[in-house]
């Protein structure tokens, strides 16, 4: 059992906590809880880290206990663990878990892709919100700009509820360039915006179609908004002036969702 916090498992952990660069550099992220771990694929597991003070609960449930002896694993007191631990009131288990890969070309190759495109998007919780989301919706990929917030922050892993192991993505460089290529491929672009011509609920994304998702702030870049085929408006009542990045996100890929449903 660890019990020291200058070992330099615990030490390496507070590292890939703590920074991006460190993580990417090893590829791997830091999936906390019972829940990510039992979805974590046991392929992609390099490591688990079990509290002291939760093998009782890990032991008395077969399908966790079970894949822990599968995956392996290391016990650590309950002080060490809170300091590995990025929350307040920690479940116990950690584990260290290798980046899934994806390119574009597979995104793009989906029977009738409905893809969600990125820009800037700041914020862990609404970026996780929104793969988490889009997963539910049936999205087929997820397409993030560089300065889009990373996917592997642990909130942002703890906001996707899972969906971080099932829902395909890449970051984008050159977002435009990527959205020229989406388009060359057939694939309609849509974003909501403020001059859009009519409602969302009015267009048709019945075939290939990519929703174009901006800044939470300061929405969607000129450079992209001219590149979308139509700009779609979601009515509001009062005074409200817009939405929330995920919640407009949300709003669009359930609405694909209903369209293609009623297809089948």
């Amino acid at each position: 059992m660890i019990t020291s916090g200058s070992n330099a498992k615990v030490k390496q952990i507070v590292q890939w906590r703590n920074k991006t660069k460190e993580r990417r550099a090893a590829g791997i992220f830091l999936a906390e809880g019972f829940k990510l771990f039992r979805e974590a694929p046991e392929d992609g597991i390099r490591e688990v880290y079990l509290s002291e003070d939760v093998l009782e609960r890990a032991a008395a449930d077969p399908a966790v206990w079970e894949k822990l002896q599968r995956t392996g694993w290391e016990a650590v007191s309950g002080e060490v663990f809170q300091k590995m631990s990025d929350t307040r009131t920690p479940q116990g288990i950690l584990c260290v878990v290798r980046c899934p890969r994806y390119t574009l070309s597979q995104l793009l190759e989906a029977p009738a892709p409905l893809l969600t495109v990125l820009e800037s998007i700041q914020d862990p919780g609404n970026l996780g919100t929104i793969l988490r989301t889009g997963e539910g919706a049936g999205v087929t990929g997820v397409i993030m700009g560089g300065e889009t917030a990373d996917l592997f922050n642990p909130k942002t892993v703890r906001a996707t509820m899972g969906s971080v192991f099932r829902v395909p993505f890449v970051y984008a460089d050159d977002l435009e360039k990527t959205v020229r290529r989406i388009k060359a491929s057939g694939i309609r672009t849509y974003a909501a915006h403020l001059e859009g011509s009519a409602d969302y609920d009015s267009f048709s994304f019945r075939r290939g179609t990519a929703f174009l998702i901006g800044n939470e702030g300061n929405g969607l870049s000129p450079g992209l908004t001219a590149l979308a085929d139509g700009l779609l408006r979601i009515p509001m009542e009062g005074q409200v002036e817009s939405l929330n990045a995920a919640v407009a996100a949300a709003l669009l890929m359930y609405e694909a969702h209903r369209q293609r449903k009623q297809v089948k």
